[in-house]
Protein backbone atom coordinates (compact mmCIF):
# COMPACT_ATOMS: atom_id res chain seq x y z
CA UNK A 1 0.00 0.00 0.00
CA UNK A 2 1.18 3.51 -0.79
CA UNK A 3 0.35 6.79 0.99
CA UNK A 4 0.54 9.84 -1.83
CA UNK A 5 0.47 12.99 0.49
CA UNK A 6 -0.22 16.56 -0.23
CA UNK A 7 1.72 19.33 0.42
CA UNK A 8 -0.05 20.85 3.11
CA UNK A 9 0.85 21.71 6.62
CA UNK A 10 -0.05 20.28 10.25
CA UNK A 11 -2.29 21.93 12.79
CA UNK A 12 -4.36 21.32 15.84
CA UNK A 13 -5.11 19.01 18.52
CA UNK A 14 -4.67 15.19 18.97
CA UNK A 15 -4.86 12.33 21.76
CA UNK A 16 -1.16 10.81 21.94
CA UNK A 17 -1.82 6.92 21.44
CA UNK A 18 -0.98 4.56 24.34
CA UNK A 19 2.71 3.67 24.89
CA UNK A 20 3.87 1.17 23.35
CA UNK A 21 6.81 0.48 25.54
CA UNK A 22 4.36 0.31 28.72
CA UNK A 23 1.86 -2.18 27.10
CA UNK A 24 4.38 -4.89 26.11
CA UNK A 25 5.96 -4.82 29.75
CA UNK A 26 2.13 -4.64 31.00
CA UNK A 27 0.81 -7.58 29.77
CA UNK A 28 3.60 -9.96 30.30
CA UNK A 29 3.64 -9.21 33.77
CA UNK A 30 -0.06 -9.55 34.01
CA UNK A 31 0.21 -12.78 32.12
CA UNK A 32 2.23 -13.86 35.41
CA UNK A 33 0.50 -12.17 38.07
CA UNK A 34 -2.08 -14.10 40.12
CA UNK A 35 -5.90 -12.42 39.23
CA UNK A 36 -7.15 -10.82 36.89
CA UNK A 37 -5.34 -7.78 35.45
CA UNK A 38 -7.24 -4.55 33.64
CA UNK A 39 -5.61 -2.61 31.58
CA UNK A 40 -6.25 0.82 30.17
CA UNK A 41 -4.81 0.95 27.06
CA UNK A 42 -6.74 3.16 24.36
CA UNK A 43 -4.41 1.70 21.03
CA UNK A 44 -2.65 -1.67 19.97
CA UNK A 45 -0.29 -2.19 17.30
CA UNK A 46 0.98 -5.24 15.34
CA UNK A 47 4.00 -5.39 17.61
CA UNK A 48 1.65 -5.41 20.86
CA UNK A 49 -1.02 -7.60 19.35
CA UNK A 50 2.06 -9.75 18.49
CA UNK A 51 3.20 -10.25 22.60
CA UNK A 52 -0.63 -10.99 23.32
CA UNK A 53 -0.58 -13.49 20.99
CA UNK A 54 2.68 -14.93 22.13
CA UNK A 55 1.27 -15.08 26.38
CA UNK A 56 -1.96 -16.84 24.97
CA UNK A 57 0.09 -19.53 23.52
CA UNK A 58 1.48 -20.26 26.46
CA UNK A 59 -1.51 -20.33 28.54
CA UNK A 60 -3.01 -16.64 29.24
CA UNK A 61 -5.96 -15.43 28.41
CA UNK A 62 -6.45 -11.88 26.98
CA UNK A 63 -9.28 -10.64 25.44
CA UNK A 64 -10.24 -6.86 24.04
CA UNK A 65 -12.26 -4.49 26.21
CA UNK A 66 -13.45 -0.94 25.57
CA UNK A 67 -11.03 0.27 27.81
CA UNK A 68 -8.08 -1.98 26.48
CA UNK A 69 -7.10 -5.47 27.82
CA UNK A 70 -8.29 -7.86 30.53
CA UNK A 71 -5.44 -10.60 31.27
CA UNK A 72 -5.85 -13.87 32.93
CA UNK A 73 -2.98 -15.39 33.76
CA UNK A 74 -0.94 -18.76 33.49
CA UNK A 75 -2.60 -20.59 35.28
CA UNK A 76 -1.00 -23.13 37.98
CA UNK A 77 2.68 -23.57 39.55
CA UNK A 78 5.66 -25.77 38.72
CA UNK A 79 8.57 -25.60 40.52
CA UNK A 80 7.43 -22.82 43.26
CA UNK A 81 4.35 -21.13 43.51
CA UNK A 82 5.75 -18.43 41.88
CA UNK A 83 6.34 -19.73 38.90
CA UNK A 84 2.88 -20.54 36.34
CA UNK A 85 2.87 -24.07 34.55
CA UNK A 86 2.75 -22.84 30.81
CA UNK A 87 1.36 -24.39 27.71
CA UNK A 88 4.56 -26.86 26.64
CA UNK A 89 5.48 -26.98 22.96
CA UNK A 90 3.57 -23.61 22.13
CA UNK A 91 5.16 -21.71 19.54
CA UNK A 92 5.41 -18.16 20.02
CA UNK A 93 4.97 -16.02 16.44
CA UNK A 94 7.02 -12.71 17.16
CA UNK A 95 6.08 -11.44 13.99
CA UNK A 96 8.31 -8.52 13.22
CA UNK A 97 8.39 -7.17 17.21
CA UNK A 98 12.15 -7.04 18.56
CA UNK A 99 10.23 -6.62 21.49
CA UNK A 100 8.19 -9.09 21.57
CA UNK A 101 11.23 -11.63 21.32
CA UNK A 102 13.80 -10.15 23.41
CA UNK A 103 11.46 -10.31 26.38
CA UNK A 104 10.03 -12.96 25.60
CA UNK A 105 13.12 -15.25 25.36
CA UNK A 106 14.45 -14.99 28.98
CA UNK A 107 10.79 -15.42 29.69
CA UNK A 108 10.29 -18.49 28.48
CA UNK A 109 13.57 -19.96 29.37
CA UNK A 110 12.24 -18.85 33.03
CA UNK A 111 9.25 -21.16 32.37
CA UNK A 112 11.48 -24.20 31.86
CA UNK A 113 8.92 -25.22 29.29
CA UNK A 114 10.28 -26.04 25.78
CA UNK A 115 8.80 -23.67 22.83
CA UNK A 116 9.44 -22.61 19.39
CA UNK A 117 9.54 -19.18 18.99
CA UNK A 118 9.15 -17.46 15.17
CA UNK A 119 9.15 -14.25 13.35
CA UNK A 120 9.73 -13.03 10.22
CA UNK A 121 10.91 -9.66 7.99
CA UNK A 122 14.34 -8.34 9.68
CA UNK A 123 13.92 -9.97 13.13
CA UNK A 124 15.70 -13.43 12.26
CA UNK A 125 19.11 -10.90 11.22
CA UNK A 126 18.45 -8.33 14.54
CA UNK A 127 21.24 -9.54 17.07
CA UNK A 128 20.88 -11.89 20.58
CA UNK A 129 24.01 -11.75 21.20
CA UNK A 130 25.20 -11.22 24.27
CA UNK A 131 21.88 -12.34 25.85
CA UNK A 132 21.79 -15.38 23.65
CA UNK A 133 25.21 -16.75 25.46
CA UNK A 134 23.89 -15.67 28.93
CA UNK A 135 20.84 -17.61 29.08
CA UNK A 136 22.92 -21.08 27.80
CA UNK A 137 25.30 -20.04 30.75
CA UNK A 138 22.31 -20.52 32.93
CA UNK A 139 21.11 -23.54 32.41
CA UNK A 140 18.67 -22.27 28.85
CA UNK A 141 18.90 -24.64 25.59
CA UNK A 142 18.97 -22.72 22.28
CA UNK A 143 18.52 -23.69 18.71
CA UNK A 144 21.14 -21.61 16.15
CA UNK A 145 21.44 -17.97 16.74
CA UNK A 146 20.88 -15.40 14.09
CA UNK A 147 18.17 -18.26 12.63
CA UNK A 148 14.30 -18.72 13.40
CA UNK A 149 12.32 -20.48 13.63
CA UNK A 150 14.51 -20.78 17.37
CA UNK A 151 14.29 -23.81 19.68
CA UNK A 152 14.10 -23.10 23.71
CA UNK A 153 14.37 -25.43 26.26
CA UNK A 154 16.07 -26.04 29.04
CA UNK A 155 15.58 -24.51 32.64
CA UNK A 156 17.28 -21.17 33.50
CA UNK A 157 18.75 -20.60 36.43
CA UNK A 158 19.31 -17.80 38.80
CA UNK A 159 22.40 -16.22 39.70
CA UNK A 160 24.74 -13.38 38.44
CA UNK A 161 24.17 -12.28 34.72
CA UNK A 162 26.46 -9.89 32.84
CA UNK A 163 25.68 -8.05 30.00
CA UNK A 164 27.30 -4.94 28.26
CA UNK A 165 25.48 -1.27 28.51
CA UNK A 166 26.13 -0.49 25.17
CA UNK A 167 24.26 -2.62 23.34
CA UNK A 168 19.97 -3.06 23.42
CA UNK A 169 18.45 -2.34 27.07
CA UNK A 170 15.73 -4.82 25.38
CA UNK A 171 18.40 -7.16 26.79
CA UNK A 172 18.32 -6.06 29.80
CA UNK A 173 14.62 -5.92 30.24
CA UNK A 174 13.93 -9.60 28.81
CA UNK A 175 16.06 -10.78 32.57
CA UNK A 176 14.33 -8.37 34.50
CA UNK A 177 10.72 -9.37 33.36
CA UNK A 178 11.70 -12.93 33.56
CA UNK A 179 13.45 -12.35 37.15
CA UNK A 180 10.40 -13.16 39.58
CA UNK A 181 9.55 -16.25 37.70
CA UNK A 182 12.69 -17.94 38.79
CA UNK A 183 11.86 -18.38 42.50
CA UNK A 184 15.61 -16.95 43.74
CA UNK A 185 17.29 -13.84 43.41
CA UNK A 186 19.13 -12.69 40.14
CA UNK A 187 21.53 -10.49 39.95
CA UNK A 188 22.02 -8.55 36.22
CA UNK A 189 25.51 -6.59 35.84
CA UNK A 190 25.50 -3.92 33.47
CA UNK A 191 28.79 -2.38 32.30
CA UNK A 192 28.66 1.66 31.77
CA UNK A 193 27.89 4.03 30.42
CA UNK A 194 24.53 2.19 30.11
CA UNK A 195 22.47 3.57 26.42
CA UNK A 196 18.60 3.94 26.36
CA UNK A 197 18.27 3.52 30.26
CA UNK A 198 14.97 5.30 30.22
CA UNK A 199 13.75 2.26 28.69
CA UNK A 200 15.25 0.30 31.99
CA UNK A 201 13.05 2.68 33.92
CA UNK A 202 9.85 2.09 32.41
CA UNK A 203 10.64 -1.97 32.93
CA UNK A 204 11.19 -1.05 36.84
CA UNK A 205 7.88 1.09 36.98
CA UNK A 206 5.80 -1.36 35.44
CA UNK A 207 7.19 -4.41 37.66
CA UNK A 208 6.97 -1.98 40.48
CA UNK A 209 2.98 -1.42 39.72
CA UNK A 210 3.48 -5.71 39.71
CA UNK A 211 4.42 -5.52 43.77
CA UNK A 212 8.12 -6.46 42.01
CA UNK A 213 10.98 -3.87 43.59
CA UNK A 214 13.99 -4.48 41.95
CA UNK A 215 16.97 -2.58 43.66
CA UNK A 216 20.23 -1.24 41.72
CA UNK A 217 23.51 -0.06 42.79
CA UNK A 218 26.91 0.59 41.37
CA UNK A 219 30.42 -1.33 41.22
CA UNK A 220 33.91 0.30 40.77
CA UNK A 221 36.34 -2.06 39.62
CA UNK A 222 40.28 -2.10 39.67
CA UNK A 223 40.69 -0.80 35.92
CA UNK A 224 38.09 1.98 36.89
CA UNK A 225 35.43 0.66 34.60
CA UNK A 226 32.30 0.99 36.53
CA UNK A 227 28.78 -0.83 36.36
CA UNK A 228 24.94 -0.83 37.53
CA UNK A 229 23.68 -3.87 38.99
CA UNK A 230 19.82 -4.93 39.37
CA UNK A 231 19.10 -7.08 42.50
CA UNK A 232 15.29 -8.89 41.97
CA UNK A 233 14.26 -10.71 44.75
CA UNK A 234 12.76 -13.95 44.75
CA UNK A 235 9.07 -12.97 45.20
CA UNK A 236 6.46 -13.18 42.01
CA UNK A 237 3.80 -10.78 40.50
CA UNK A 238 1.21 -9.44 42.22
CA UNK A 239 -1.83 -8.24 40.36
CA UNK A 240 -2.66 -4.22 40.95
CA UNK A 241 -6.10 -5.40 39.74
CA UNK A 242 -6.09 -2.41 37.02
CA UNK A 243 -3.29 -0.41 35.54
CA UNK A 244 -3.32 2.48 32.88
CA UNK A 245 -0.71 3.16 29.99
CA UNK A 246 0.19 6.53 29.46
CA UNK A 247 0.49 8.46 26.08
CA UNK A 248 3.47 7.03 23.64
CA UNK A 249 6.02 10.15 23.09
CA UNK A 250 7.93 7.92 20.71
CA UNK A 251 4.48 8.11 18.22
CA UNK A 252 3.58 11.71 19.55
CA UNK A 253 7.10 12.87 18.70
CA UNK A 254 6.08 13.11 14.74
CA UNK A 255 3.02 15.37 15.71
CA UNK A 256 5.15 17.43 17.90
CA UNK A 257 7.96 17.58 14.52
CA UNK A 258 5.06 18.25 12.52
CA UNK A 259 4.25 21.63 14.76
CA UNK A 260 7.79 22.37 14.53
CA UNK A 261 8.24 22.47 11.02
CA UNK A 262 4.39 23.63 10.58
CA UNK A 263 2.38 27.13 10.36
CA UNK A 264 -0.05 27.10 13.71
CA UNK A 265 1.48 24.22 15.76
CA UNK A 266 0.18 21.19 16.81
CA UNK A 267 -0.91 20.10 20.63
CA UNK A 268 -1.34 16.45 22.22
CA UNK A 269 -2.87 15.86 24.75
CA UNK A 270 -2.64 12.69 27.18
CA UNK A 271 1.28 12.58 27.47
CA UNK A 272 3.15 12.60 31.09
CA UNK A 273 6.10 15.44 31.04
CA UNK A 274 7.62 13.53 33.80
CA UNK A 275 6.76 9.98 32.37
CA UNK A 276 9.34 7.43 32.64
CA UNK A 277 9.70 7.13 28.79
CA UNK A 278 13.06 8.83 27.37
CA UNK A 279 11.49 9.68 24.46
CA UNK A 280 9.95 13.27 26.16
CA UNK A 281 13.24 14.39 25.12
CA UNK A 282 11.54 15.33 21.91
CA UNK A 283 10.51 18.51 23.69
CA UNK A 284 14.18 19.77 25.12
CA UNK A 285 15.42 18.35 21.41
CA UNK A 286 13.31 20.53 19.20
CA UNK A 287 13.65 23.35 21.67
CA UNK A 288 17.69 23.15 20.88
CA UNK A 289 16.33 23.27 16.97
CA UNK A 290 14.39 26.51 17.62
CA UNK A 291 10.99 25.41 18.30
CA UNK A 292 8.71 26.90 20.87
CA UNK A 293 7.53 24.31 23.10
CA UNK A 294 4.83 24.18 25.51
CA UNK A 295 4.09 22.15 28.34
CA UNK A 296 1.13 21.29 30.31
CA UNK A 297 -0.58 19.27 32.53
CA UNK A 298 -2.79 17.55 29.89
CA UNK A 299 0.25 17.40 27.54
CA UNK A 300 2.47 19.26 25.21
CA UNK A 301 2.43 21.56 22.64
CA UNK A 302 4.69 22.84 19.54
CA UNK A 303 4.48 25.93 17.70
CA UNK A 304 6.91 26.99 14.57
CA UNK A 305 9.48 29.11 14.88
CA UNK A 306 12.82 30.50 13.46
CA UNK A 307 14.43 26.77 13.20
CA UNK A 308 18.41 26.72 13.03
CA UNK A 309 21.15 23.84 13.25
CA UNK A 310 22.55 22.05 16.60
CA UNK A 311 24.39 18.82 17.64
CA UNK A 312 21.90 15.81 18.67
CA UNK A 313 23.13 12.98 21.13
CA UNK A 314 20.50 10.35 20.67
CA UNK A 315 22.56 7.86 22.39
CA UNK A 316 19.72 6.88 25.25
CA UNK A 317 16.29 8.21 22.59
CA UNK A 318 17.70 6.93 19.26
CA UNK A 319 14.26 6.44 18.12
CA UNK A 320 13.64 10.07 18.17
CA UNK A 321 16.44 10.27 15.26
CA UNK A 322 13.61 10.16 12.38
CA UNK A 323 11.22 12.81 13.62
CA UNK A 324 14.41 15.15 14.40
CA UNK A 325 15.77 14.29 10.85
CA UNK A 326 12.49 15.58 9.41
CA UNK A 327 12.76 18.91 11.51
CA UNK A 328 16.77 19.31 10.72
CA UNK A 329 15.58 19.08 6.87
CA UNK A 330 13.67 22.48 7.27
CA UNK A 331 16.56 23.87 10.03
CA UNK A 332 18.79 26.78 8.96
CA UNK A 333 22.76 25.32 8.82
CA UNK A 334 23.99 21.49 9.33
CA UNK A 335 22.76 19.80 12.07
CA UNK A 336 25.20 16.80 13.50
CA UNK A 337 23.05 13.72 15.15
CA UNK A 338 25.22 11.32 17.36
CA UNK A 339 25.27 8.66 19.00
CA UNK A 340 23.10 6.58 16.56
CA UNK A 341 24.90 3.71 15.87
CA UNK A 342 22.34 1.30 16.81
CA UNK A 343 20.21 2.71 14.30
CA UNK A 344 21.62 0.45 11.82
CA UNK A 345 19.70 -2.81 13.81
CA UNK A 346 16.24 -1.13 13.63
CA UNK A 347 13.56 -2.80 11.35
CA UNK A 348 15.83 -1.08 8.92
CA UNK A 349 19.07 0.10 8.68
CA UNK A 350 17.45 3.44 9.89
CA UNK A 351 20.90 5.69 9.38
CA UNK A 352 20.50 4.70 5.80
CA UNK A 353 17.51 4.52 5.65
CA UNK A 354 16.78 8.00 7.29
CA UNK A 355 19.23 9.38 5.10
CA UNK A 356 17.54 8.13 1.97
CA UNK A 357 14.50 9.50 2.61
CA UNK A 358 15.67 12.83 3.32
CA UNK A 359 17.84 12.90 0.18
CA UNK A 360 14.72 11.18 -1.71
CA UNK A 361 12.48 13.98 -0.96
CA UNK A 362 15.08 17.03 -2.15
CA UNK A 363 17.12 17.22 0.79
CA UNK A 364 21.03 16.48 2.49
CA UNK A 365 21.62 14.02 4.54
CA UNK A 366 24.95 12.42 4.68
CA UNK A 367 25.95 9.50 6.94
CA UNK A 368 29.59 10.27 8.87
CA UNK A 369 30.33 6.84 10.61
CA UNK A 370 27.54 6.79 12.93
CA UNK A 371 26.38 9.97 12.94
CA UNK A 372 24.20 12.16 10.51
CA UNK A 373 24.43 15.49 8.61
CA UNK A 374 21.99 17.22 7.88
CA UNK A 375 21.67 20.48 6.14
CA UNK A 376 18.51 22.24 5.97
CA UNK A 377 16.56 24.16 3.77
CA UNK A 378 13.60 26.68 4.00
CA UNK A 379 11.38 23.77 1.71
CA UNK A 380 11.88 20.67 -0.12
CA UNK A 381 11.16 19.46 -3.50
CA UNK A 382 8.70 16.11 -2.71
CA UNK A 383 9.15 12.72 -4.49
CA UNK A 384 8.97 8.86 -3.62
CA UNK A 385 10.20 7.88 -0.49
CA UNK A 386 10.91 3.79 0.30
CA UNK A 387 9.59 3.24 3.67
CA UNK A 388 11.86 0.00 3.55
CA UNK A 389 9.36 -1.89 5.79
CA UNK A 390 9.81 0.56 8.71
CA UNK A 391 7.55 2.13 10.42
CA UNK A 392 9.07 4.77 11.69
CA UNK A 393 10.46 6.31 8.20
CA UNK A 394 6.72 5.82 6.97
CA UNK A 395 5.59 8.61 9.71
CA UNK A 396 8.87 10.54 9.09
CA UNK A 397 7.70 11.02 5.51
CA UNK A 398 4.49 11.70 5.82
CA UNK A 399 5.45 14.81 8.22
CA UNK A 400 8.78 15.88 5.72
CA UNK A 401 5.80 15.89 2.97
CA UNK A 402 3.44 18.64 4.23
CA UNK A 403 6.48 21.11 3.84
CA UNK A 404 7.30 19.62 0.57
CA UNK A 405 6.10 21.66 -3.21
CA UNK A 406 5.23 18.55 -4.88
CA UNK A 407 3.07 15.34 -3.74
CA UNK A 408 5.42 13.10 -1.92
CA UNK A 409 4.24 8.89 -2.01
CA UNK A 410 5.44 6.65 0.23
CA UNK A 411 6.14 3.02 -1.24
CA UNK A 412 5.01 0.39 1.53
CA UNK A 413 2.77 3.01 3.93
CA UNK A 414 1.49 0.14 5.41
CA UNK A 415 4.14 -0.36 7.74
CA UNK A 416 2.82 2.19 10.36
CA UNK A 417 0.33 -0.52 11.50
CA UNK A 418 3.94 -2.37 13.62
CA UNK A 419 3.19 0.76 16.28
CA UNK A 420 0.86 3.11 15.02
CA UNK A 421 -1.95 1.45 12.79
CA UNK A 422 -4.03 4.97 13.36
CA UNK A 423 -1.55 7.15 12.07
CA UNK A 424 -2.96 8.50 8.90
CA UNK A 425 -6.08 8.31 10.15
CA UNK A 426 -4.70 10.93 13.04
CA UNK A 427 -2.84 12.59 10.12
CA UNK A 428 -5.91 13.64 8.04
CA UNK A 429 -7.85 14.66 11.69
CA UNK A 430 -4.64 17.14 11.79
CA UNK A 431 -5.79 18.54 8.52
CA UNK A 432 -3.30 16.33 6.36
CA UNK A 433 -3.99 15.35 3.06
CA UNK A 434 -3.48 11.72 2.12
CA UNK A 435 -4.66 9.44 -0.22
CA UNK A 436 -3.99 5.06 -0.24
CA UNK A 437 -2.80 3.39 -3.44
CA UNK A 438 -2.88 0.08 -3.75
Amino acid sequence: MNAVVQPTPLAGEICAPSSKSETHRALICAAFAPGTTDIDCTTTSDDIDATADCLEALGARIARTERGFRVRPVSGSSASDNVPAPNRGATLDCRESGSTLRFLLPVVCALGCEATMTGRGRLPQRPLSPLYEQLLEHGATLSRQGELPLAVGGRLRAGRFHLPGNVSSQFVTGLLLAAPLLGAPLEIVVSEPVESRPYLDITLEVMKAFGVDVSSSREQYADGSRALVFDVCASGYRSPDSLTIGGDWSNAAFWLAAGAIGRRGVAIRGLDVTSAQGDRQILAALSLLGAHVLRSPEGAAMRPADLHSTTLNVSSCPDLVPPLAAVASFSSGTTRITGASRLRLKESDRLETVAAAVNALGGSCVIADDDLLITGSSTLAGGVVDAAGDHRIAMMAAVMATRCVEPTTIVGAECVNKSYPNFFRDFSELGGVVGMEA
